[in-house]
């Protein structure tokens, strides 16, 4: 989906999210105000926030959306993460404020008054609630916006509390038992945890989450399809934005190319990246592969067995054996969860020392950062 076509999906999607909610509030409002309830009218201003939400997402993706400049170079699409921060902060307030009240009426029961203008204006938002919800959190997934999602899952706790509401009002009129406090302390948790779980989400991708193993295992196999790749490794992915991934890769390639068709390879990678998956390859770097004497072949093969047969060790590549300077260099992936790199360094430096006796050793401690 062309940039443009996603701005204008996420901006139509969260009008609707706000005309659905003001024209809620309003019909609470009147409602409420006729009634003389107090709730309902409360319940119509909670309404007027979920506007703001999706007032926030527009406004958010606006700025997103600004072509780069020399200060932003790379554009402004993690704006996007930050108004997602918002809503989750928003949500988070809700839940705080709704914890709150119920914790008052548990300690301060009171004896509920439903009235069936009340419960039919419940069942109302239920319905538009679940609908919203489930629309808007379903268009934020198909163009991978944090906002919309935010703001759908805010929707949908909406008409979770609504609808325990209900229910609870069915319990009251035929048990006269009173649960309102009690399920409404529970559906407060739960939305805490949304809210958690979208500032979480949110921050981990500013921070740099790992990139998604199903892109990274596609773009390698990508590569790895070129008959004169031997293998597509530390694939790097930053993210700028929902929409713009920028990346690096590594590629092994024999030792008898030359560099004009070493860059004419690079360029048909990079094109090929970027038209299927949208990811623009800012460098494809180069590991020179012996591939024209079976003895070492054989040694890179005895040497592999021996690394990769750690624990720890995910993966050997890169390498490459120099009889003039009598060098060997390779990478070694290391799991995060190895206990002591230094320590594994030692040892794999110790027994490949061992096994390529007169060369000297040079090992690369890669980490795991992509699938």
């Amino acid at each position: 989906m062309e940039r443009s076509d996603r701005m204008a999906v996420i901006i139509r999607t969260s009008v609707i999210g706000i005309l659905a909610n003001v024209l809620l509030a309003a019909f609470k409002a009147a409602v409420g105000l006729l009634a003389g309830s107090i709730a309902i009218v409360l319940d119509a201003v909670n309404n007027l926030s979920d506007a703001l939400s999706s007032l926030i997402t527009i406004v958010g993706t606006r700025l997103a959306g600004k072509a780069p400049d020399r200060k932003h170079p790379l554009g402004h699409g993690r704006i996007e993460y930050i108004t997602a921060m918002v809503i989750g902060v928003i949500i988070l307030y809700a839940g705080v404020t709704s914890l709150i009240e119920s914790v008052k009426k548990i300690l301060h029961p009171q004896a509920p008054d439903y009235q069936i203008t009340g419960l039919i204006i419940i069942a109302v938002a239920v319905v538009v609630k679940i609908l919203l919800g489930s629309y808007v959190r379903r268009v934020g997934t198909r163009v991978n916006s944090d906002s919309l999602v935010a703001s759908g899952k805010d929707a949908l706790n909406d008409s979770i509390i609504s609808f325990t509401t209900l229910v609870a009002a069915v319990i009251y009129l035929v048990f006269h038992l009173s649960l309102e406090a009690y399920l409404a302390a529970v559906i407060s948790f739960i939305i805490l945890k949304a809210g958690y779980d979208t500032l979480s989400d949110t921050v981990s991708e500013i921070l740099g989450a790992r990139a998604d193993g199903e892109l990274t295992r596609n773009i390698k196999a990508t590569i790895s399809a070129f008959p004169e790749v031997g293998g597509a490794y530390d694939l790097i992915l930053h993210n700028y934005g929902p929409d713009m991934l920028l990346g690096s890769v590594h590629v092994e390639v024999s030792d008898t190319m030359d560099a004009a068709e070493i860059d004419e390879l690079t360029r048909r990678i990079e094109n090929a990246v970027y038209t299927e998956y949208g990811v623009i390859l800012t460098a494809v770097g180069i590991y020179s592969v012996n591939t024209t004497d079976e003895k070492i072949v054989k040694l890179r093969e005895e040497i592999r067995r021996c690394v990769c047969g750690h624990e720890y060790v995910l993966q050997m590549h890169g390498f490459y054996l120099n009889e003039t300077e009598q060098r060997i260099r390779f990478d070694a992936v290391i799991d995060f969860a190895t206990p002591d790199r230094e320590e594994l360094y030692r040892q794999l430096t110790e027994e490949v020392q061992r096994i390529a006796e007169g060369y000297t050793v040079e090992i690369t401690m890669d980490s795991d950062i992509s699938d």
